[in-house]
């Protein structure tokens, strides 16, 4: 199995966190996304007690809640000290409705309204990742308003190439987000938050992409972010006392991806900062990183009823389940590959070639090709795994059809942390 919270019983079913998932999709229905709760108490902690042994006093995580983003994610974050960012007011607002500390929360995005800027304020946020000059102004005249100095970092963009997919890297000069340290644009920015009278800055932010396996890439941007900060404070006096380098650490989805040990890759890190701090002649920043994918992704599990079975001899069987791309978008946006398992037959051989398809009337809606399973039938439980991250945060209701609820699974037990949504939920803003 590809994670250890999975297993077959007696029964030849799937388990999931010790539940056998048939009896979860009887009582809760499917589509049904499960999270184990433990798994990603488990990881906040794998990376805090990492960071707080590499790095300096104060550093820590902040979980990249875009990620997945609802009211029991925030309270644990909470609870296990973890800091949060946020990338709209929605996510503040869900985080604020939890009872997360705002003093350790920063807000992200490249796009920042004014009406983003005023509620984040109001709602005491700690910092803003500040992104562009335009934003920096807007904070900058909000601050004054309040008699405040607001808290911020700017993001930088070292230029660093992680070789994941296009879409998902976000380090490169030519990129929506970030000052371009290349060309000088960083420079004037900072001195720009240097000159303003309501704005506290404290540092760098970078992040360079997501699923990335391997810590060279976050090394390479440590480095890059360390000189640059040394060449700042050695022109114009200003040491910046914290460096964020971003999330981005990946997840296996397959059997054919790697493991990571999270550890040991921060462990790597923190050896090259403290490194590089003392031949630049810096003093060492608090380092934080911004982990998403990795504290939910392998944590979470969709399971789907199947519908039907289509076989076009000559070319290819389809497989059709209840739910689809407004529950699982990523495979149509960028096919990203995913485990495939029957979560009702799971001991059987799994020897039917098929593409898992969705419900929506998109001939792109597919979930995976090239999926064997036990030859299906309809009413047969299928599992998705590594489904925590970016699959209920991008669910939608195209087509009309409700999202799925989100059960977690406690020390206690499973629980219903998002109810599923009905049909009626769906005309609530209809006039």
């Amino acid at each position: 199995m590809l994670y250890k919270n999975l297993n077959i019983n007696e029964a030849g079913h799937l388990t999931f966190a010790g539940n056998d998932t048939t009896a979860l999709a009887q009582e809760y229905g499917t589509p049904l996304m499960l999270l184990d709760e433990i798994a990603i108490r488990e990881r906040c902690r794998e990376y805090k007690n990492a960071m707080e042994d590499a790095f300096p006093e104060g550093s820590m995580p902040l979980y990249a809640s875009k990620a997945l983003s609802f009211k029991r994610i925030y309270e644990i974050m909470a609870e296990e000290k973890m800091g949060i960012d946020v990338v709209s007011s929605g996510e503040l607002r869900t985080a604020v409705k939890a009872g997360f500390p705002m003093e350790n929360a920063y807000f992200h995005g490249n796009a920042k309204t004014d009406e983003d800027i005023r509620f984040a304020m109001e709602n005491g946020i700690g910092y803003f990742v500040c992104d562009n000059a335009d934003e920096m102004e807007a904070i900058d005249r909000e601050a004054e308003k309040r008699g405040i100095r607001q808290k911020i970092l700017l993001r930088l963009s070292p230029g660093i190439d992680p070789h994941t997919h296009a879409k998902i890297s976000t380090g490169k000069i030519d990129c929506k987000f970030g000052a371009v340290i290349e060309n000088g644009q960083a420079e004037r920015l900072i001195l720009q938050a240097l000159s303003c009278k309501n704005i506290d800055l404290r540092g760098y932010h970078c992040h360079i992409g997501s699923q990335i396996f391997d810590h060279a890439p976050f090394c390479e941007a440590a480095v890059m972010m360390l000189t640059f900060l040394a060449q700042i404070k050695e022109k114009h006096g200003f040491c910046a006392p914290v460096l964020n380098l971003g999330g981005g650490m990946g997840v296996p989805y397959t059997k054919d991806e790697p493991a990571i040990d999270y550890a040991e890759n921060i462990r790597k890190i923190g050896v090259l900062v403290w490194d590089t701090c003392k031949e630049l002649n810096i003093p060492v920043p608090v380092i934080l990183m911004e982990p998403g994918r990795s504290i939910v992704a392998d944590s979470g599990m969709t399971l789907y009823t199947v519908s039907s079975t289509k076989e076009i001899p000559g070319f290819k069987n389809y497989v059709s389940v209840d739910g689809g791309m407004t529950d699982n978008p990523r495979y149509t946006l960028y096919e990203a590959p995913y485990t495939v398992l029957s979560a009702s037959r799971t001991a059987e051989s799994a020897d039917y070639p098929c593409t898992l398809a969705g419900r929506c009337c998109e001939s792109g809606d597919l979930i995976q090709e090239n999926v064997k399973l036990p030859a299906p039938k309809r009413g047969d439980l299928v599992a998705v795994l590594t489904t925590g991250a970016y699959n209920y945060a991008m669910a939608s209701n195209y087509n009309r059809i409700p999202r799925p609820p989100i059960v977690m699974i406690g020390e206690n037990g499973p629980y219903t942390a998002v109810r599923r949504e009905t049909l009626d939920d769906l005309l609530e803003y209809d006039i």
